[in-house]
Order: structure tokens, then sequence, then C-alpha cells
């Protein structure tokens, strides 16, 4: 593969995770439509994975049990990488006397960031370009 090859590929593929994310944030907006009464006193965020994490029932009851001690509880599962959580706005003063090796109490993404999987990705294909070189070089 040549690098014009390469970086319209790499394009193609910036573009299409761009659109669904666009998608996802859309769909996220629609699903979680609150009243305003609904909103006050509470605080919510949607924790995400680069993968299908949250298929397993144990991963989801290791999250849940990571995100209590901050006072976070799933509200609900959108899909195989997103769930829902919210808690009362007054537990942001306890966020700094949750223990020492705690996760972040505002986090929303959970396992390898899209930075990794890039990295990865593109790891993998140099890998590959030159397996096919060295192969087409000594097959000679």
């Amino acid at each position: 593969m040549n690098v014009a090859a390469t970086s319209a590929a790499t394009s193609a593929a910036t573009a299409a995770a761009a659109r669904k994310a666009a998608q996802m944030r859309q769909e996220e907006e629609e699903m979680t439509a609150y009243q305003s009464d609904d909103m006050e006193g509470w605080e919510f965020k949607i924790v995400r994975a680069n993968s299908r994490k949250f298929k397993s029932a144990e991963t989801i009851r290791i999250l849940c049990e990571e995100e209590a001690p901050a006072g976070w509880g799933m509200v609900e599962k959108f899909d195989d990488s997103r769930i829902r959580f919210k808690r009362r706005t007054d537990m942001r003063a306890r966020d700094q006397y949750l223990p020492a090796g705690s996760v972040d109490p505002y986090r929303t993404l959970v396992g390898t960031s899209e930075t990794g999987i890039v990295v990865l990705v593109l790891g993998l294909c140099a890998a590959l370009g030159i397996a096919m070189a060295l192969y087409i070089n000594f097959s000679r």
C-alpha cells in the first residue's frame, strides 16, 4: 500500500469515526430527554468504552462498584459501549475525600482510548507492510 492510499484510508476512517461519534451524541441527546425538574439536584455522565466492554454483566457490576464511592449510580445501559450514571450534586463536595487510588469521579472513558486503538492499528499496518516487503524481497 503506498503513502497516498494509506493517507486516503486514514482520512476515510477518521471521517467515518467522526460521523459515528456525532450520531452517538445525537442519539444520547434524544434518549436523555429530561424535564427541568428531573435535573434539579442531579448530575449525569455517560461512561464509554471503545469496544463492546459492557457486554458482560460482570464488567458492568465492577464498573458500578468503582463508581459507587463517588455517589454515581447506574441509570441505564445504552448499548455494549455506553452506560449512563447519575448522582446528587451535593456529592461533589465529597470528591476530595475519596480513597487514594479510587477512580476519577468524572471519568467518562473505560478501557483503551481512541488514540491507543489508532496506534495499535497503525502499528499492525506497519508490521504487515514490512512483512510483505520482506516476503517480496526474499521470494525473488
